[in-house]
């Protein structure tokens, strides 16, 4: 018995040692374990005509289901809906509602941990389910659009986030490369008279911004682009909106703008987050130091402000293998803070990809779900050509 005891304390000891050494090494002891440490190494090229063949998108036009990962629909949860929701969703007796003409442009987020690459192949097994599962999720809150492509592409490792050096920001080139590639084919394909969305999440996010700098200002295709929602990634009020050809969405049916926002609860701790955006140079080439991040609330369309939960029209809450989910009413409240983070609150239920300190990042988008479905054709339809 006294061995036990003794077994007991030491085993106490350690992890409590294990958890201060985390507490004060946290954030080097996560780049030790998930960034890469082996050299770049660059892709091959694709083919240029590589995302003329189906097989390279998660969704586009003559997909059916389910391998069309974007259509997906949940389902509301009966025994959860209030008046307001039963009011906002029509009863299946009323004819189709007929949503505008609009073609959406999806890149889903990280969906590769491997930290012995730095960017994931397209035949990797794992990497490629997991991203099909995330544009199911997120992408499918476009599913109004009459077009939807989401591409698959190599996408940079988890890691690559979590390190400033050169071979970071390679991996990030070459997954955009082809990301812009797969949208020179979608530009190609829409009709030209069709107004884009622009929408990404995370590292998905971080190439649509690169895609509006580079693709989209001073031609065209600017005034195509109904609205962007490059959600989940900081962006800076002062450092980076003034290098991009859209401005913030300050009013909920404002066309020809930007939506974006990052989730923390309440009691969440964003340091880590913070500390990288801090240390970074925004698009226009200066520090972003402690500038305000910018803050479209969900709920409420528009620049900051505060919403309670009674404005969420559905959340969706996945199963434990994000296979399906279902829409739950009024179930997350969101208020924009002084820093630009958008807190919801006390930390809800919302499965196991919650990362660390109540971080929600994973559930950007389907905490605010049927909100921003609606958002999006709010805003297409208030969109003109040549605005």
């Amino acid at each position: 018995m006294r061995k036990f005891l003794y077994t007991i304390v030491i085993l106490i000891i350690l992890v409590a040692a294990a958890l201060f050494a985390f507490r004060l090494y946290g954030d080097e002891l996560t780049r030790i374990a998930l960034v890469p440490s082996a050299e770049f190494a660059p892709p091959d090229a694709l083919d240029s005509n590589a995302y003329a063949d189906p097989a390279m998108w998660f969704s586009r036009p003559g997909m059916g289901a389910p391998e069309d990962a974007a259509r997906w629909q949940p389902q509301v949860r009966a025994a959860e809906i209030g008046e307001d929701a039963v009011a906002a969703t029509p009863p299946a007796s009323e004819p189709a509602i007929a949503y505008p003409q609009f073609a959406v442009f999806f890149v889903h987020p990280t969906s590769f941990w491997d930290n012995r690459r730095w960017n994931a192949g397209l035949d990797d097994a794992d990497s490629q389910r997991l991203a099909r599962l995330m544009v199911r999720g997120m992408g499918s809150a476009f599913n109004r659009a009459s077009e939807i492509w989401a591409p698959r592409y190599r996408q940079a490792t988890f890691g690559t986030f979590l390190s400033d050096s050169d071979q970071a920001q390679q991996a990030l080139d070459a997954a955009y490369a082809d990301v812009a590639a797969a949208f020179d084919y979608f530009v190609s394909r829409v009709d030209p008279a069709t107004p884009i969305v622009l929408a990404g999440h995370s590292q998905g996010a971080v190439h649509v911004l690169r895609l509006l700098r580079e693709k989209v200002a001073g031609n065209a295709l600017e005034g195509r682009i109904a609205a962007a929602y490059p959600v989940g990634w900081p962006i800076s009020v002062e450092h980076d909106l003034p290098a991009l050809p859209l401005p913030a969405c300050a009013t909920v049916d404002q066309a020809g703008c930007l939506v974006g926002w990052t989730s923390f609860a309440d009691n969440g701790d964003p340091g880590m987050m913070l500390a990288q955006y801090r240390l970074t140079d925004g698009f226009t080439g200066e520090p972003r130091g402690d500038s305000p991040i910018l803050c479209v609330n969900p709920l409420t369309g528009s620049i900051n402000g505060t919403a309670p939960a009674t404005a969420n029209m559905g959340t969706l809450v996945p199963s434990d293998d994000l296979t399906t989910g279902d829409l739950v009413v009024g179930a997350v409240p969101a208020r924009c803070d002084a820093r630009g983070l958008l807190l919801i609150g006390d930390p809800p239920e919302m499965g196991s990809y919650v990362l660390p300190v109540s971080n929600y990042h994973v559930y950007d988008i389907p905490l605010f779900w049927a909100n921003l479905q609606a958002d999006v054709v709010r805003r297409v339809g208030a969109w003109t050509p040549n605005r």
